[in-house]
């Protein structure tokens, strides 16, 4: 695959990503995209987002509109940068997919999930070149493939070989960050990727790739906003956390609503072309709804943290509800808090 041809599309919004990846951003009083402080008020909630994320629903949706506290925004690369500055108390709360947690957990990371939600997992997948020989799963023994460590797509490929009948054991492991990852991609450094949106619809665009496989009834799913256990016990940033959840609920209904008006936020905001942005709001973003942290959740969790220990791929087994507070369940709809089965495919 010519280089060339990831150019338009890729690499300027990753080139984006890449002054992230260190984490904190840049504050002013603009209330701009990704690099600032929203709202007023004593009390400042710091949160970790990731591109494309809650920062940019909130923003579309109208949600940041009438703070009493501060957001201050910061940026990373991923979910397992964010958990960890978490644990470090330099983020208060973030939204990560489902295995971040799990890693962050298995370490023994002070985190705490106290909200979540559930949508496909088409946005979650496995992709190859467009021209590659590879045609399932099962094909992928003996070859490199690209993941983010302790990320949703590091369970998907897990799981995904698990259902072919194959272990980690029996692939080349690269791990590498979206950025890193989408280089060695291109240059046919390695035989597949393993990503989540938005990077599945920009690859897909522009890369001539194509999905090998897709989470669809492998992974559960679920997507966390984790908090840190420090900013639960100060009164005023539960009190914020509180808010932010049910406005980051909102903001999701919205974009339910309106998929062609948050694309083309979205899409101004990232980089990314429309078309990309649309098809990645159609395909996950729009069809996620808030949910529970409920015993149904926890225990599709339990399964891929018991997953990860049973591969020493994390320190220690360890009861994922001991990581969970339920308070804020009692803001959720009505319609959102009833039980949800989410399968017996993440074990």
């Amino acid at each position: 695959m010519k280089r060339h041809t990831l150019l338009p599309v890729l690499l300027l919004p990753l080139s984006l990503l890449l002054t992230a990846c260190g984490g904190a951003s840049s504050a002013n009083t603009s209330g701009g995209p990704g690099d600032g402080t929203d709202g007023s008020g004593s009390t400042t909630l710091n949160v970790g987002d990731q591109k494309g994320g809650s920062e940019a629903i909130l923003r579309a949706a109208g949600e940041l509109d009438d703070l009493d506290y501060k957001i201050k925004w910061s940026t990373f690369a991923s979910g397992p940068p964010l958990l960890e500055a978490v644990n470090a108390k330099a983020v208060d709360i973030g939204g990560v997919g489902n295995t971040p947690p799990v890693f962050a957990a298995g370490s023994d990371s002070k985190i705490t999930v106290v909200g979540a939600s559930h949508g496909s997992s088409a946005g979650e997948t496995i992709v190859v070149p467009e021209n590659s020989p590879l045609k399932k799963p099962a094909e992928l023994k003996g070859k490199s493939v690209a993941v983010a460590q302790g990320s949703s797509a590091h369970y998907l490929l897990i799981a995904s070989l698990k259902k072919a009948g194959l272990t980690i054991k029996d692939v080349q492991l690269k791990y590498l960050q979206p950025a890193d990852a989408l280089a060695a991609f291109s240059r046919g450094k390695v035989d597949a990727w393993a990503i989540w949106d938005p990077y599945t619809s920009q690859v897909l665009s522009s890369a001539k790739a194509r999905v090998l496989t897709n989470g669809e009834g492998v992974v559960n799913g679920l997507s966390f906003q984790v908090a840190s256990p420090t900013a639960l016990k100060d009164k005023e940033k539960s009190r914020a956390v509180g808010d932010y959840l049910l406005r980051l609920n909102r903001a999701q209904a919205w974009v339910f609503e309106h998929p062609e008006e948050w694309a083309k936020v979205w899409a101004k905001e990232t980089g990314l072309p429309y078309e990309v942005a649309l098809d990645s709001v159609k395909r996950t973003n729009a069809t996620r709804v808030p949910v529970a942290v409920d015993s149904g959740a926890i225990a599709s969790e339990q399964r891929i943290a018991d997953t990860f220990a049973e591969l020493k791929l994390i320190p220690r087994r360890f009861a994922f509800k001991d990581y969970v507070d339920t308070r804020f369940n009692r803001d959720l709809p009505a319609s959102t808090t009833a039980p949800r089965r989410y399968g017996k495919a993440t074990s």
